[in-house]
């Protein structure tokens, strides 16, 4: 499903309007480009704080953007005036482990004990890569980057553990350095790549099937898989280590904050 409007939203502001009409139902890469894209979790109060502690022990898949307390709904300082209910297109909700659904909105599903923890995302260092001359076939497309599970497990807190996810891009080879370069300087949204090169290092059997997004075929013979941890880690999760209740974005379905791109830049 997608807006009669080929318009790319210009804005955060502007994209969440959309998703919470359900005028846009997409992969959000390359909308409201210089603007910070971010993850969701949520789950119940008396889970929160291990899920925080598994957070912040893997920084790299999860790195905090913000928590919106029990029962709250408006990310206040990502995203004064939004509702975490309704403003990504789409969400999936995990029951023991299971995805049940896929909803368009949280609505039927909210509980006042939820608190919602938005993580960054590979999505916001993409306009980085595209100024240094990294071509990103999914930019503005209905597709999604690729995502994969991986052999890297992460550090347990509590309940919480299970395999790192990761996205992967084509980068032509003559350009890696400069790839790791522009997104080292993002750590927040996940930073430098964790892998480049083999697949099979990482657990990864076959580049061109992902468990998770979009399959890409590199443009050249030449072209390098560079892998970035991602922020569908906690879905992953999810499946490990079956809580009662967490629900998620639909992955490349991201929340789209009002924060930009070089507020979050460490140099």
């Amino acid at each position: 499903m997608t807006t009669a409007s080929t318009r790319v939203p210009a804005t955060g502001a502007e994209a969440r309007a959309e998703f919470r009409q359900n005028r846009l139902v997409q992969p959000t890469s390359g909308m409201a480009p210089g603007f910070v894209q971010a993850n969701l979790a949520i789950l119940p109060r008396d889970s929160a704080f291990e899920f925080l502690l598994f957070c912040q022990r893997n920084p790299k898949p999860c790195p905090v953007i913000e928590v919106i307390e029990a029962g709250n709904v408006e990310p206040s300082i990502s995203a004064p005036g939004a509702d975490i209910r309704t403003d990504i297109p789409k969400y999936r909700v995990y029951r023991n482990g299971e995805m049940t659904e896929e909803p368009l909105d949280l609505k039927s599903v909210w509980r006042d004990d939820l608190v919602s923890f938005l993580l960054g995302c590979s999505f916001s260092f993409e306009h980085a890569l595209i100024e240094n001359g990294i071509a990103l076939p999914h930019w503005e497309t209905d597709k999604g980057v690729s995502m994969f599970r991986t052999s890297i497990e992460t550090t347990p807190a509590g309940p919480f553990s299970g395999p790192m996810v990761v996205s992967m891009r084509w980068v032509p080879q003559n350009k890696v350095v400069r790839a790791v370069q522009a997104t080292t300087r993002f750590p927040n949204t996940h930073g430098a790549p964790v892998h480049v090169g083999d697949p099979a290092a990482i657990g990864i059997d076959d580049p061109t099937k992902p468990d998770f997004g979009d399959a890409w075929e590199p443009a050249n013979p030449s072209d390098v898989p560079v892998f970035w941890a991602c922020g569908v880690t906690p879905q992953a999760v999810a499946m490990a280590s079956k809580p009662p209740l967490m629900i998620t974005h639909a992955p490349g379905h991201m929340f789209l904050t009002d924060l930009k791109d070089e507020d979050l830049a460490i140099i």
